[in-house]
């Protein structure tokens, strides 16, 4: 375990709010809640804390993740739609935020703007956590890294390739914490995708001061070659839906078949993994991919053995563990000083 850091009362709003320290013992944290876990043991720290989780966009892996993070140390969570509270209509950000805040030790929110957060925060008077907004997902960014950690050992050195939407929340966020931690990480995206020329500026400065590089790529083949992890997300994200059929035509070069895995030229060694943070089109078992067939990740390459998708939709629930638990664990010190003054 890294050297102990202090997180109580800690918002975190984009990976930004975190130095990389803080982000490597906060993963070292997650990494020992998930083998306590797997062990059969859970604690009380989050004992008597009670948790809002605030959701205008639908949730499968953050709710639940959420929801089990809480009860698992003894604490408990209010899912608040936002379709039935008065979130930003009848009633102000900032006033909800208010009431919220003397009634919950802590919000999650996942919704679409960065600004909502940010006011939930600013008046909240409680720990708020970014689960998602159409600019930033740092806990997904956060499970990621885990995911890769637990995998090959480390992060510093390692090569990350992001292929497809370049400039969505996810593969932004990715792009940071891969900067923070020394990586090196090439975004893999039609040039219409790209990030701002100030995001990619400013990613690659930090990640130059810890060792590691960060560069846009337009050739899939060329990208892969040498990397340790790809990941994909999908082509049109929530709010998008209107611009499916053109998404479809601009992304398909940008798909992760056994190819491209293959170009990585590390496959055979067992140095490099597929990463995707779902829901994925991947079959012929919804909607979408009935009509289309695989999108951006084959079957063949999801259902692989080096595809550790799972793994890591699992470990936003032990990332999001470690940050409800270092936000808001109390110290165990001045409880005790607290109960004997009162008595």
């Amino acid at each position: 375990m890294s050297e102990a850091v202090d997180m109580r009362g800690r918002s975190l709003l984009t990976l930004s709010d975190m130095t990389d320290g803080e982000v490597t013992w906060l993963l070292d944290l997650a990494l020992k809640l998930k083998q306590d876990k797997h062990g059969g043991v859970c604690g009380q720290r989050l004992a008597g804390r009670h948790i809002a989780l605030v959701f205008e966009k639908m949730s499968t892996r953050t709710r639940c993740a959420a929801a089990v993070a809480a009860a698992d140390e003894g604490g408990r969570t209010e899912y608040l739609a936002a379709s039935e509270i008065h979130l930003g209509k009848k009633e102000s950000v900032a006033d909800t935020a208010r009431v919220l805040g003397r009634m919950f030790d802590g919000i999650l929110f996942r919704g679409y703007h960065q600004e909502t957060v940010e006011l939930l925060a600013q008046h909240g008077g409680v720990p708020v956590w970014n689960g998602l907004t159409d600019i930033s997902h740092p806990t997904q960014a956060l499970a990621d890294l885990m995911t890769i950690k637990e995998y090959f050992g480390r992060l510093a050195g390692l090569t990350v390739v992001y292929a497809g939407d370049g400039r969505n929340n996810v593969a932004t966020s990715l792009m940071l914490g891969c900067a923070m931690s020394g990586m090196h990480f090439v975004n893999c995206t039609p040039e219409s995708l790209s990030p701002t020329d100030e995001l990619i500026a400013h990613a690659a400065g930090m990640a130059a001061q810890r060792g590691g590089t960060v560069r846009v790529a337009h050739d899939p083949i060329e990208a892969v070659s040498g990397a340790n992890v790809v990941y994909t997300d999908v082509w049109t994200s929530m709010g998008e839906e209107d611009q499916f059929d053109a998404r479809v035509q601009l992304l398909k070069p940008y798909q992760v078949n056994m190819a491209l895995m293959q170009a990585t030229g590390n496959l055979e060694a067992e140095q490099a993994i597929f990463l995707h943070c779902l829901p994925a089109f991947h079959d012929a078992l919804t909607e979408v991919t009935c009509a289309t067939g695989a999108l951006e990740v084959t079957d063949e390459v999801f259902e692989a053995p080096f595809s550790l998708v799972f793994d890591q939709a699992e470990n936003r629930l032990h990332t999001i563990k470690a940050l409800f638990v270092s936000s808001l664990e109390r110290d165990k010190k001045s409880d005790k000083e607290s109960v004997t003054s009162n008595q």
